[in-house]
């Protein structure tokens, strides 16, 4: 198997599409997707890890460690011990250096790929919920599916995680234990389902799941990959480890959605500058986006802002409001 991500961006199916390499056996699926798994022992026992990036193709970083991550393995300077499938979301885009060619991906999964008419991205959706779910149905261990991406805009969190809505309101201490690990300062709940990629995989395939936002997106090479020196570590060590041990040290900010801005209208505009940092603090009472008749303003003492982009269309959420809530009502 030749370079994953020089064929990937150049659209190019390798002439062999599977193949053994010492202890491990690897799968080409479909460009920018591999199944690696070790070739000894019950494959279907171990921890199932998917490992996503490019779902946004100008985040570019991820996409770099993760193709660092599958060299080292195809070359045998990186143990496995999980079953690993390796995803690089959406290769035109990256091709392009854009977020995305026609439609936000990540808006896409859990069907609503299906209320939009057909393009690349619909299609790849469709495509990428399919493979995740042929994945994991044989898997009698854990579900792991970490999704990578980077931010448009600053961030007083640096690394942060989205974990996507359950029922039950209880997530994986171990995988708590293993974001803090991994240089994670921050954890983020979201209170509703949604159609990220991620809620995808926890809703549907039984996953522990989460987005982790690592940073700033920035074009291929011209990233500082020693900046992402704990996730890298973090990632290395989840594929030839597993899961650390759970322990109750861990302790990253906890936050969960209070209310989410949703623009309503062209109309729509928000009450502070552009370039306000996400995770910026605001106080009750403030208003913080006027759309025609409705205000919305802080509700709870303090709330917190997330992903504030006035720019998308008409009806998507313009911006999260957050509050701060403990660690251990939620992990388990």
């Amino acid at each position: 198997m030749d370079n994953f991500l020089a064929s990937t961006l150049k659209q190019q199916a390798p002439l062999i599409t599977s193949g053994t390499i010492g202890d491990i056996n690897w799968y080409w699926l479909d460009h920018g997707v591999m199944v690696i798994e070790p070739n000894q022992g019950e494959i279907n026992q171990l921890e199932h890890v998917l490992l996503s990036a490019g779902v946004h193709g100008n985040e570019t970083a991820p996409i770099e460690l993760l193709d660092q991550l599958v060299d080292d393995l195809l070359n045998s300077r990186l143990k496995l011990n999980v079953k690993l499938m390796i995803m690089l979301g959406n290769p035109e885009a990256m091709r392009n250096g854009e977020r995305y060619n026609d439609i936000d991906m990540n808006r896409l999964f859990s069907q609503h790929h299906k209320n939009y008419p057909p393009c690349a991205e619909t299609l790849r959706a469709e495509q990428l919920e399919a493979l995740t779910a042929q994945f994991f149905e044989s898997s009698k261990g854990r579900k792991l599916h970490f999704d990578l991406h980077t931010a448009i805009r600053e961030s007083h969190h640096v690394r942060f995680a989205l974990l996507p809505y359950k029922d039950s309101g209880q997530y994986s201490q171990k995988v708590c234990d293993w974001l803090s690990c991994a240089g994670v300062e921050a954890i983020v709940l979201n209170q509703a389902p949604s159609a990220t990629f991620s809620y995808y995989s926890s809703e549907h395939c039984g996953a522990d799941s989460c987005t982790l936002e690592l940073g700033k997106a920035k074009p291929f090479g011209q990233n500082d990959l020693s900046q992402f020196e704990g996730i890298n570590n973090g990632l290395r060590q989840l594929v030839s480890q597993g899961l650390p041990p759970s322990s109750t040290t861990a302790k990253l900010k906890v936050y969960q959605v209070s209310q989410q801005l949703t623009k309503l209208s062209e109309s729509f505009t928000m009450n502070f500058s552009d370039d306000v940092k996400n995770f910026t603090a605001f106080e009750q009472d403030e208003i913080l986006a006027v759309d025609g008749d409705t205000t919305y303003r802080v509700q709870q003492p303090t709330e917190w802002v997330l992903f504030p982009n006035p720019k998308v269309r008409p009806g998507l959420r313009a911006g999260l409001m957050l509050v701060e809530i403990e660690q251990d009502v939620i992990f388990h």
